[in-house]
């Protein structure tokens, strides 16, 4: 098992249930931080001392407060840690259950598991660090489907931003505009409506209200 573990989470009384799993799995060695900054000096440090942290247990949310912070996010974190420390194992431990957010974190920035805060999120917290300590990947169940190549979605970013646009009230006059302003492409109308076409075809939907309400049934948006 690992010998030692950093945890990152702004909450000491979830921080104690992860004790906990740890303490019961007989990991000899864990700390844990309250900012994602000090988790990367923490992780520098060890690198640097040659102890190593073995293992990166991160929620993504971070409240903010009185103290300035370069790294603000969990994703900020595991983002730099994975392009200076690409062997580190990483597990995040988080509410968040964007379908969107966890295929990125898992495709782009190679975390190793994603495990949902619940009812049975320190049950399966303990499986994850099993599964990645035995060099396994692992998924919370409700998000299992989220890195299933018969998914809907295989799609980018620039859809999600744009669904994010028509879930706000915005005409694709209006979108157009924005992404015109803000160098996003393809920004002209035509372009627009032609993605919306292609992302209704997609995901089935009637219309542009209704594919709105697919995205945020499965948590795009």
């Amino acid at each position: 098992m690992f010998s030692k573990v950093l945890i990152s989470d702004d909450l000491g009384s979830i921080n104690q249930g992860v004790l906990t799993v740890l303490d019961t799995l007989k990991v000899s060695k864990f700390e844990q931080v309250q900012y994602c900054d000090d988790a990367y000096i923490k992780i520098k440090r060890g690198i640097l001392d040659k102890e190593p942290y073995q293992l990166l247990i991160t929620d993504l949310s971070f409240m903010p407060d009185h103290r300035e912070q370069k790294l603000s996010s969990g994703e900020e974190l595991i983002k730099e840690l994975r392009s200076d420390y690409p062997e580190l194992k990483i597990i995040v431990y988080s509410v968040e259950d964007r379908l969107q957010k966890v295929r990125r974190l898992m495709q782009i920035h190679k975390v190793n598991a994603y495990v949902c805060k619940g009812r049975r999120g320190l049950i399966e917290l303990a499986d994850a660090i099993e599964s990645v300590y035995n060099n396994k990947t692992f998924l919370s169940h409700q998000i299992a489907h989220a890195l299933s190549p018969n998914s809907d979605l295989e799609i980018e970013d620039y859809d999600i931003e744009l669904i994010k646009h028509m879930a706000n009230g915005l005409s694709q006059e209006e979108i157009s505009h924005i992404f015109k302003k803000n160098n996003t492409s393809p920004s002209s109308l035509s372009a627009i409506e032609k993605r919306l076409n292609k992302l209704r075809i997609q995901f089935r939907a009637n219309n542009a209200i209704h594919l709105v309400a697919i995205a945020k049934d499965l948590g795009l948006i």
